[in-house]
């Protein structure tokens, strides 16, 4: 497949601000980032929640995690590019970070059992097509024989088709088809649908 022209740009290495110039604006950037994850968060339930992601979301947590283990060498700063630049949507596609939530830890860790394999149940839909499952996990593997686990990531292809659509003013749904956690929210919030048309091509 093509990359779309218009792609989301990776983030680049002389992009980064130094963990000086980083301090002086983190307070700024941090609400602004806040404010521009609103409507790029999604609560399917009460307990999943999809974050997503993006070129501003990904440079936050690329700078957040420079700052919290003061790196500064070329190396450490190219593997955390490296790490991350890789939920940044390529225009055809959404990338989220997906959390399974449960504040009480008994409650968790047997809802992370009856839960085993939900990352691949969750879905989005333009109105007029076929549900979309996600693809989760490609970095490495966050399950093992007995549970899930409460952090995910996954992506969404869309077809041209469908951007389209979305683009011609179609609604847009999400939800879970496990069977152990079914929940459907359609249509999704009109700020998430047109905050979420920004990283298609």
């Amino acid at each position: 497949m093509t990359i779309p022209e218009n792609r989301m740009p990776q983030i680049a290495r002389d992009t980064l601000l130094t963990l000086e110039a980083y301090a002086r604006t983190r307070s700024d950037f941090r609400d602004r980032v806040l404010a521009h994850k609103k409507p790029r968060t999604v609560h399917l339930g009460e307990h999943l929640t999809l974050l997503f992601e993006d070129e501003l979301t990904v440079r936050y947590q690329i700078q957040e995690m420079l700052r919290v283990e003061k790196t500064f060498e070329e190396a450490g700063i190219q593997d955390e590019l490296d790490a991350y630049n890789p939920l940044i949507p390529d225009g055809m596609n959404w990338k989220a970070t997906m959390l399974i939530e449960y504040e009480d830890v008994a409650e968790r860790r047997t809802a992370l059992a009856a839960l085993k394999g939900i990352e691949d149940r969750v879905w989005v839909q333009v109105d007029g097509y076929p549900r979309v499952h996600a693809i989760a996990d490609e970095d490495l593997e966050r399950e093992n024989e007995d549970k899930t686990s409460a952090v995910h990531f996954v992506r969404f292809e869309l077809t041209r088709d469908m951007i389209a659509a979305l683009k011609s003013g179609a609604t847009l749904a999400m939800g879970v088809d496990h069977s152990a956690y079914g929940i459907t929210l359609a249509p999704v919030p009109e700020a998430t649908r047109k905050a979420l048309i920004e990283d298609l091509a």
